[in-house]
């Protein structure tokens, strides 16, 4: 799959209006493509938000179905601009080479919540570089210590989400970790005494939300893989799951199992105690381990 260079949202727009236009006409793909002389991969690439959209292509489906002058032909044509602008993580192109990423940023970056379970490492937002850092020296010889440098400050520049963005609110971050997280040793003592005091303090944001499933409890279902739910403000934006594994993210968009996702991620937020209770339950755990 292409790399995902831009917003994310406005592809998702435009390609599930042209697939609704497409399917209203009762044409197929292959005679769309025919009719407008272009390939049919590329009408597809259209109709499932891959790639970037030209202005000339969405131009010629907007006269070909009939809507020209109309407001969603101008929403469609706002789109194609938005869906152009550069993204900030296409700077870091050979840091974002784990296969899908990419697309994960943009959704990271524009929608309103994003609903994340993790194990056995803490949130990426709420990690310190120290951590990050040992983290991914862990991984030699995969890579440099140039690269883990980038790396690094890679993941600095998305925590920018949860301070400010343009035209946006801060992402509001629902987060549960588990219990095994903040125990699993990462770096030196001095590197995770200190991640756990940033863990406490960073979580007192207003629009973080931070809880500790505990181990005490007996295991739910989707809690032995770390993923992230998606969730955009506007009714016309799908909500969506990425999953998470060393070989990359796995992006779920069937409405039907996304909202299973969200039935197991509220599973996982009442199992476990409300964020102050989580704070104490961390500085526990961070005086068991280091006095």
């Amino acid at each position: 799959m292409a790399p995902t260079q831009g917003p994310i949202v406005p592809r998702r727009r435009i390609a599930d209006t042209l697939k609704s236009l497409r399917d209203e006409s009762g044409r197929t793909l292959e005679e769309v493509a025919e009719t407008l002389l272009i390939s049919t991969s590329k009408l597809s690439r259209l109709e499932n938000a891959q790639g970037s959209p030209q202005a000339r292509d969405v131009r010629d489906l907007i006269r070909f179905y009939g809507i020209e002058d109309t407001q969603l032909a101008d929403r469609l044509m706002r789109w194609v601009k938005a869906s152009g602008r550069k993204a900030w993580w296409t700077d870091y192109s050979q840091a974002t080479a784990t296969p899908g990423l990419d697309a994960h940023l943009a959704y990271e970056s524009e929608a309103t919540v994003a609903r994340l379970y993790t194990i056995p490492l803490l949130p990426v937002l709420l990690q310190t570089p120290d951590y990050a850092r040992a983290q991914y020296s862990t991984h030699e010889p995969w890579w440099s210590a140039e690269e883990v440098d980038r790396l690094v400050e890679l993941r600095e520049r998305r925590k920018h989400v949860l301070a400010e963005r343009d035209g946006m609110a801060p992402l509001k971050l629902v987060a549960v970790t588990h219990e095994s997280a903040v125990r699993q040793f990462v770096g030196s003592r001095e590197i995770m005494r200190a991640q756990l005091d940033h863990l406490v303090e960073r979580s007192t944001a207003p629009n973080i939300e931070l809880r500790v499933f505990p181990l005490a409890h007996p295991p739910l279902f989707s809690m032995s893989c770390m993923y992230a739910y998606f969730e955009f403000e506007d009714e016309l934006d799908r909500d969506i799951v990425n999953i998470e594994t060393h070989a990359g993210f796995r992006h779920i968009e069937t409405a039907e199992t996304v909202g299973y996702y969200r039935g197991y991620h509220d599973k996982l937020v009442a199992a476990s105690p409300e964020p102050g209770e989580s704070r104490a339950l961390i500085r526990k755990i961070q005086a068991e381990l280091f006095g």
